[in-house]
């Protein structure tokens, strides 16, 4: 027992050392997209460390990848439409009805393995961050306004449709905007104005279309299975 704690404490502190020389590398070449993209992996490194320790079982994992790959799959038809993103509905709803903790996974896991498909990037962690967020405040919306309605589920999907664009210009900021000042800030975040209007238009358009037969779906699984990831 108190070699396999030896060992991970040594791991442990040799991934500090590697993760702060990565950082101070970033720091002082001024490469703030590598220096982000770090601090986006430490990030979702205790996000996933604190599911792994928390009580889950087979069957909530299976839940998890099933719907993270269904978000996944949703993504890639509408993949060459300007920003409209059926994933981004499918973690909504998987993080209101199973809870934050799962809505995260599902929105991260939809990252991942999308990714696979359109291409991995320095993108990726900030997309599983994004997306986890959704899932996340989806699971908490509905735990302060169980009764909210269409209307307000419109709403809240609309507005994640800026939500997880203004996400992601902050790495495309810093990743390819120089200098870095408030004119490049406002010029990036103006010049994605449509994009993201398309994305929350898609959003609320998912919703209206499918939103409470999905969620109606999703319930009587969580019914079945009897458990919340929260």
């Amino acid at each position: 027992m108190s070699g396999n704690k030896g060992k991970s404490l040594a791991v442990f502190l040799i991934t500090v050392v590697i993760v702060a020389g990565m950082l101070a590398a970033g720091i002082r070449q001024k490469n703030w997209s590598f220096f982000t993209v770090v601090l986006m992996f430490i990030a979702l490194t205790f996000v996933y460390l604190d599911f792994e320790r928390g009580s889950v079982s087979s069957r909530e994992i299976g839940l998890i990848a099933v719907l993270g790959t269904m978000a996944a799959v949703a993504r890639l038809p509408l993949a060459a439409l300007p920003n409209i993103q059926p994933a981004s509905f499918m973690v909504i709803v998987s993080g209101f009805v199973f809870g934050p903790r799962a809505g995260f996974m599902v929105g991260s896991t939809a990252a991942v393995v999308s990714n696979f498909f359109l291409g991995q990037g320095p993108w990726t962690p900030w997309q599983m961050l994004a997306w986890g967020l959704a899932g996340i405040t989806a699971g908490l919306l509905r735990t302060f306004r169980p009764r909210i309605g269409t209307i307000g589920m419109v709403l809240f999907c609309f507005a994640w449709g800026y939500l997880y664009g203004w996400i992601m210009n902050l790495w495309f900021w810093t990743a390819f905007i120089h200098p870095l000042n408030w004119k490049s800030f406002l010029a990036a975040y103006a010049a994605s104005f449509w994009f993201d209007t398309l994305h929350a238009l898609g959003n609320a358009g998912f919703y209206l279309i499918l939103g409470p037969r999905v969620i109606k779906v999703l319930g009587r699984f969580q019914k079945k299975l009897k458990f919340t990831l929260s």
